[in-house]
Order: C-alpha cells, then sequence, then structure tokens
C-alpha cells in the first residue's frame, strides 16, 4: 500500500524543508511506502527555491514539485495535488509545523484495520499535546462544526482541520470546486452524502501558530466556510 502526501505552499521559506524532513523520517506501519506531492501556489518568497533545493539533496524520496503560475488559493493548490496522487490513500499536510506527521499512523489505523473510508483529525480530541490559543478562534472553529453538523447529520468536532485521509478513489471521484476555505465544508458534506462512506474522527496534537508566526486565515475565511456550508449542506449545492 501507497501513500500520497500532499502539501499546499505559499510563502513557507521558513518551514518547508523542516516539515520534509519530518515527512522523510516517518515510519508508517505495514511498510506503506510515502510519496510527496507540494504544489507550490506562486509564492513570492525563496518558497519555491528551498523545494527545488531540497529535492535536489534527497534523491532517495519520491517528491513531486508542481508550480502554479499565478495564485490560485490553498484549496486549488490541494486540487492540483490530487490529479498528480495515484496511490492508495491521500493525506492533507500542511507546510507549517502545527501538525506532527509522526501521527500519520493513527489516520491510517482505521482504515488499515477495515473500519473507515475517511478520517479526520480533530483539535478537539483530547489526549494529545495541544498549544492553547486564541478562544475566539476556537470557538468560531466549533461553531463551525455544530453549524455544519446540523446539515450533514455527522457527529463530527472539527471539520476545519487541515488533517484528513481518505481512500484516494473516493476523492478522486468527488466533483471539487472550492479553491479556498469553503474545500472543507464541501468535502465534508459531499461525503457526507453517500451513506455507504464511513468517516472516522482521531484527537492530534495541535502545536499551533499565532499570526505573528505566519498564520494566514482570516474573517473573510470564516465568512466563505459558512456559505459553503449552508451551499452544500442546506442547499446540496454540486
Amino acid at each position: 500500500m501507497k501513500l500520497s502526501i500532499i502539501i499546499p505552499v505559499y510563502n513557507e521559506e521558513k518551514t518547508i524543508s523542516l516539515i520534509l524532513d519530518k515527512i522523510r523520517e516517518v515510519q508508517l506501519v505495514s511498510d506503506i511506502q510515502k510519496e510527496i506531492i507540494v504544489v507550490n501556489d506562486w509564492s513570492n518568497d525563496n518558497t519555491g527555491l528551498v523545494i527545488q533545493e531540497y529535492r535536489e539533496k534527497n534523491k532517495n524520496i519520491s517528491l513531486i514539485y508542481c508550480n502554479h503560475e499565478i495564485n490560485k488559493g490553498k484549496w486549488a493548490a490541494l486540487h492540483t495535488g490530487i490529479h498528480k496522487a495515484t496511490w492508495d490513500f491521500i493525506v492533507v499536510q500542511d507546510a507549517d509545523l502545527e501538525y506532527d506527521p509522526q501521527e500519520y499512523y493513527l489516520l491510517l489505523k482505521p482504515i488499515i484495520d477495515g473500519y473507515a473510508d475517511v478520517v479526520y483529525w480533530s483539535r478537539f480530541v483530547w489526549g494529545k499535546p495541544h498549544r492553547s490559543l486564541f478562544f475566539w478562534h476556537t470557538l468560531g472553529n466549533k461553531f463551525l462544526t455544530f453549524l455544519s453538523n446540523i446539515f450533514s447529520n455527522l457527529n463530527l468536532t472539527d471539520i476545519e482541520t487541515c488533517y484528513k485521509i481518505f481512500k484516494s478513489d473516493i476523492l478522486k471521484q468527488l466533483h471539487l470546486v472550492e479553491k479556498r476555505f469553503g474545500f472543507e465544508p464541501e468535502v465534508t458534506h459531499k461525503l457526507a452524502r453517500n451513506k455507504s462512506i464511513k468517516i472516522y474522527e482521531v484527537g492530534i496534537s495541535y502545536y499551533g501558530r499565532t499570526y505573528l508566526e505566519g498564520k494566514k486565515i482570516s474573517w473573510k475565511d470564516w465568512v466563505r466556510s459558512i456559505y459553503c456550508i449552508l451551499k452544500y449542506g442546506l442547499f446540496k449545492g454540486k
């Protein structure tokens, strides 16, 4: 079995090589092989150069590099990665250091054991280290998840988490159109419509960043998420 790890990046020159090092060190269960797909969404810093140099120095790892010629949005970069991925499972990995790739095994286990088709990681299921940050940000995440659950009839605790793992064929068969932070509610509600798809959730470690440290989400993204929850949840948008 093989795992495609998709990393959308935008202006992450300070952290991209660090996260690639962490992924390279990960030993997966059942000797699962790793394929890393990095999609640079037209960064205006040295992110592209750092990735190219990293690939030259580490030719023993499977690292596919894609570059957008204009900035299209984080999840447009993810769409590119999904198109490039050909392996059994797909996991989404942020280029920052908020999540620990050593916990991939937590995501994979419910799938390998035959219970799940899709697994979400949650920042709000405790048991792992969590940095204490942003009360209103946390409250906003919980509100979005609550609103999403009303229309999806799921009992998730964190739809806005980056970390999700999918059986590749399930993700590829979805018609996904959102290019920015509407992706999470879109994919959640389109998955929920298919009652044969088994969705699980596990708790993760969370090493959150402040805005001074590079966090990029803004109030506009919250508004878009609410719009997409209504569009794909209440109105069953295509």
